[in-house]
């Protein structure tokens, strides 16, 4: 599933993060490839406000959620980068459209 870097070879692909053009090594998860580009906050809590960054890298504390190609709430540390992808940071609450009917069986 992900790509090993061997022998100083390394393989790049180029990904969007906040409008801004970013060349990252190909086979590491968002979270990983974020960092080591220099990212420090991925999103917002939705009751203080406070920045938050990746914290487990496993999928449990829920600190990496990130806005991937306008999918909101995605686990950047359990997704690999993709050529093109678009990400943005997630700040405070995402809304979820609500269709009763369909929640009815209408």
């Amino acid at each position: 599933m992900f790509t090993k870097v061997t022998s100083g070879e390394v393989q790049t692909i180029t990904i969007q993060f906040e409008g801004e053009t970013l060349v990252v090594r190909k086979g590491l998860n968002v979270a990983a490839a974020l960092l080591e580009a220099g990212v420090k906050q991925f999103r917002e809590t939705p009751v203080s406000g406070q920045a938050r960054t990746p914290f487990c890298m496993m999928g449990v504390c829920f600190d990496c959620l990130l806005i991937i190609d306008g999918m909101h709430n995605q686990q950047s540390c359990m997704i690999e980068v993709a050529e093109g992808m678009k990400i943005e940071r997630q700040l405070g609450m995402a809304t979820i459209e609500f269709n009763a009917s369909a929640e009815q069986g209408l």
